[in-house]
């Protein structure tokens, strides 16, 4: 970029990306940085919701009957607002040898 002279806005349209993605590259550069994308894809969330188990555990065992959608409703309550298939996921892996795969897995059949 700074070789062919190009301004930030004119290096912005030839990358395709912001003018502000650039003064950062040129600021990384200046500072002996090499330039590059962060993490891309991968799990950066289940450690939030793993870190909510025992109390997602502990609303479904008092009402075992529950669907998924009931059960999002119920951790709202206190503040604990998951998707449903963030919730579909966290009982996949909390299922073996528990109450908890006979009845979801029944669920996301419908």
């Amino acid at each position: 970029m700074l070789k062919d002279g190009l301004s930030h806005r004119e290096a912005a349209a030839r990358f395709k990306v912001s003018a502000a993605s650039v003064s950062r590259w040129r600021a990384l550069a200046a500072d002996g940085a090499v330039p590059m994308h962060g993490p891309l894809g991968g799990d950066r969330r289940s450690h939030i919701v793993e870190g909510h188990a025992d109390a997602m555990l502990t609303v479904f065992q008092a009402r075992r009957d529950m669907a998924l959608a009931e059960l999002q409703a119920e951790l709202a309550e206190p503040g604990l607002r998951f998707g449903l298939g963030t919730l579909r996921r966290f009982v996949n892996q909390h299922r073996s040898g528990s109450h908890l795969r006979a009845i979801f897995q029944f669920q996301s059949e419908d």
